[in-house]
């Protein structure tokens, strides 16, 4: 029996116990089954599905490519003049609710001014349906500060229909608890880049603050509540202790100031931490709705090269039933997960990002399907 087979049959268990998921399975049911259906991708970021069968990549270079009818297509949807080193370039991505009928999509990226400065950047881009390409329709915001490292760069729309775009702290760490700054936040938008008016700052784009450099954006079915992943202190500010947070208005996450378990009043603690030991590097993540693991929270690892599985206890939003790591460095770097309109997990490996140690035919986007 495989370690992962092994994993997920506990995992069923305890999950069962706690009535999330329906009895488990026998051991031939449980068979995780891996597709390559693309390869040769460079440093793969964030991966969305069209209502038309396309699967959108973004590569951090600043390509955005296109998966039609199983393939790859050779020429990008749209090119997009990014500065990429370290951890920047062209990141997140997304599509609007409404894409049939306004084909907007929407992007983060890092890029140099004028002036030679780095800066972040939200574009809303529109899809061409004459041409099949992209074109850049409008600047959203524009202006965020950027550097090597932690710009977040997560792109994803809510359960409420607002447009949500974490930012990392862009190496400077005042920026977190600072509410005049968009850096070390999760920030929450309309559409048209304005900020809606229910959010918990008046005309600001800013959610929650007190982050070091979130990745991830999931929304828990049947409650809209919102978890994110966030990569914890790395180099002279220690080590480890990556995040999982239960995300709410205008709260305080605490980055520089606590981390880990400490606490301090007015500040949040994470739900789910790596500990001071191990590091999970924790990119995008997703909740999974049909299938054995319905109901469990996913997300990637980078220097984790892992696929870790949450599953949250139903009585206590902040309190984690089960905890498990499957894939462990079978497909190396991992950046994105999204659960496919297929009711398959969709996984990008991030093996040519520097940081890794890549394959002939890597990045790839996998599909990952149990039976």
């Amino acid at each position: 029996m495989s370690g992962v087979i092994r994993k997920q049959i506990i995992s069923v268990v305890i999950a069962t116990a706690i009535g999330w998921l329906p009895p488990a399975p026998s051991v031939a049911q449980i068979k995780p089954q891996v597709e390559v259906v693309a390869r040769g991708l460079e440093t793969a970021w964030a991966v969305a599905f069209a209502p038309d069968g396309r699967i959108f990549v973004t590569e951090r270079p600043g390509r955005i490519r296109v998966i039609k009818n199983g393939n790859l297509q050779k020429e990008p949807w749209l090119e997009i003049e990014v500065y990429e080193r370290g951890e920047s370039g062209l990141l997140g991505f997304a599509l609007d609710p409404r894409f049939e009928s306004n084909r907007f999509l929407y992007t983060a990226y890092t890029y140099r001014d004028g002036g030679g400065r780095v800066k972040n950047r939200l574009a809303r881009l529109r899809d061409d349906p004459t041409t099949g390409k992209g074109v850049m329709d409008k600047v959203l915001l524009d202006g965020v500060a950027a550097a090597s490292n932690h710009n977040g760069g997560r792109v994803k729309f809510g359960t409420d229909g607002k447009l949500y775009w974490t930012m990392g702290d862009a190496q400077e760490t005042r920026h977190a608890q600072d509410l005049s700054s968009l850096n070390g936040k999760i920030l929450r938008l309309n559409g048209d880049g304005t900020a809606p008016a229910d959010n918990p700052f008046p005309k600001s784009p800013v959610y929650s603050y007190g982050h070091r450099n979130p990745q991830g954006l999931a929304w828990q079915p049947g409650t809209g509540r919102l978890y994110a992943t966030e990569h914890g202190p790395s180099g002279f500010q220690g080590c480890c202790l990556d995040e999982v947070n239960l995300i709410e208005p205008g709260k305080n996450y605490g980055w520089p100031v606590i981390r880990g378990d400490q606490a301090r009043e007015g500040m949040v603690s994470p739900v789910l931490h790596s500990g001071d030991s191990e590091t999970w590097a924790p990119g995008g993540t997703t909740f999974v709705t049909r299938g054995l693991s319905a109901g469990s929270l996913l997300f990637t690892g980078l220097r984790g090269q892992s696929l870790y599985r949450i599953v949250l206890d139903p009585n206590n939003p902040r309190k984690v039933a089960t905890f498990e790591r499957l894939f462990v460095r079978e497909f190396g770097r991992l950046r994105d997960i999204v659960e496919g309109p297929d009711g398959a997990l969709y996984l990008l490996t991030s093996n040519r990002d520097g940081r890794g140690r890549p394959d002939a035919d890597d990045d790839r986007v996998l599909r990952v399907t149990v039976k």
